[in-house]
């Protein structure tokens, strides 16, 4: 009798960067995939881009905008107030516990998240390595969302983020964009978001002696981001040559908007957003087929 040969089914993932508030970009991205019902068998998120990734595979619409148009507005949000009460010039507790949370005003849908089958990861730096480590929905509960804090908390911006006793800080850090990551969790094939544009190159990290002075109880820290312009080109190349040799589609701003990781214009965070839809719509048929 001859022996029929099922095809294995391709594993597509979704690899999201982050870039604090310059992710209004991938919002939109990530909202015209729930228009257009695009999900995926894998996904993982980087610092801004990690909270951006739970809301979509939450499957809430709208949700992320508010957190770079509406929320921003509170002094909980960002500055000076946020950095004297909590530590932190990001207000991470405000955005994903207070905000986030079951009780908040902008309640993530855990339940949703769990029930999907989607697998979510998202990346935080260990602050005692100096490495990348990766934590799944099966790390987050209900209304503890530290493995997305810890992979938001920017070096000298704000303080770790404690998991099981260990400090955590900013995935961007060791692993910008996690396309590698994401192939050795098993998917033959990626949809990557990146938050800069292709011909972005990264310079060596200003102010060193800013943040060698406040992270100075985390030496591999402070080497991690001497390197991190270096980091972030080999990241680079690994999306590009994904691309060309047809592994990766790569989404990435089609026109320059000035936006900085700290940026909180509400116009400009939505003229970025709609960026996003309309690279989506740009791009909507040969994302089709890179998917089929």
């Amino acid at each position: 009798m001859e022996e029929i040969k099922m095809e294995k089914q391709k594993k597509i993932g979704l690899v999201v960067e982050g870039g604090g508030m310059k992710c209004a970009y991938n919002a939109g991205i990530l909202d015209a995939f729930l228009d257009q019902g695009i999900t995926f068998d894998y996904c993982i998120g980087v610092s801004g881009g990690s909270g951006n990734v739970a809301s979509y595979v939450a499957g809430q619409r709208g949700r992320n905008l508010r957190f770079f148009t509406d929320h921003i507005h509170s002094p909980k949000y960002f500055g000076l107030k946020s950095l004297l009460r909590t530590g932190n010039l990001f207000g991470l507790e405000y955005i994903y516990a207070e905000l986030t949370n079951s009780t908040g005003e902008d309640p993530l849908d855990f339940a949703a998240i769990m029930k999907n089958p989607t697998e979510y990861e998202v990346v935080a730096t260990n602050a005692l390595t100096g490495e990348a480590e990766y934590f799944g929905k099966e790390d987050m509960k209900q209304d503890d969302y530290r493995p997305i804090m810890a992979s938001s908390a920017i070096p000298a911006a704000c303080r770790p983020v404690e998991i099981n006793g260990v400090p955590y800080y900013d995935g961007g850090i060791a692993d910008a964009i996690p396309v590698r990551h994401a192939l050795e969790q098993g998917c033959d094939r990626l949809v990557v978001i990146l938050s800069k544009r292709r011909d972005y190159v990264r310079k060596p990290q200003g102010m060193r002696f800013l943040y060698s002075r406040l992270c100075r109880k985390y030496p591999k820290i402070i080497e991690a981001i001497d390197q991190r312009h270096i980091t972030y080109a080999k990241n680079q190349k690994e999306v590009f040559d994904l691309e060309k040799e047809g592994k990766a589609f790569v989404f990435a701003p089609s026109e320059p908007i000035k936006v900085g990781t700290y940026s909180m214009d509400e116009e400009t965070e939505r003229k970025l957003y709609d960026l996003g839809m309309r690279d989506f719509a740009d791009q909507q048929e040969a994302l089709k087929k890179f998917m089929s």
